[in-house]
């Protein structure tokens, strides 16, 4: 693992200690945090969000509690990656990423989706 720029303070081994809904609602706040930029139109402040995302989202790759989950989370993040690079931020297709990410695991999905 790389070191850390924004999570400076997490490793691998404090990562895995959270539970898969916190380690999603953690990665979803980054991408909640970009959908707001994106709005703004702050394509910086976006970016940046992605960033502590991909932080995140490779904490959660190597994670031994998503096994067969590293997969989805790489291809994440480069749909993520592609988001990055755009110069006019596509918020739908942020959006669906949140989404995605959220029905990772069952107990995000249900606490999001009951209200």
């Amino acid at each position: 693992m790389y070191p850390l720029i924004y999570h400076k303070s997490l490793n691998v081994e404090k990562w895995s200690a959270y539970s898969k809904m916190q380690q999603i609602m953690m990665i979803s706040n980054e991408l909640n945090r970009a959908k707001n930029w994106i709005i703004k139109k702050r394509n910086e402040e976006a970016n940046l969000a992605y960033e502590r995302a991909f932080e995140l989202i490779d904490l959660s790759s190597v994670d031994t509690k998503w096994k067969n989950g590293s997969v989805e989370f790489l291809r994440l993040k480069e749909t993520i990656g592609e988001l990055y690079c755009q110069t006019d931020k596509d918020l739908a297709k942020n959006n669906l990423c949140l989404k995605l990410l959220i029905a990772f695991n069952p107990e995000s999905y249900n606490l999001l989706t009951s209200e």
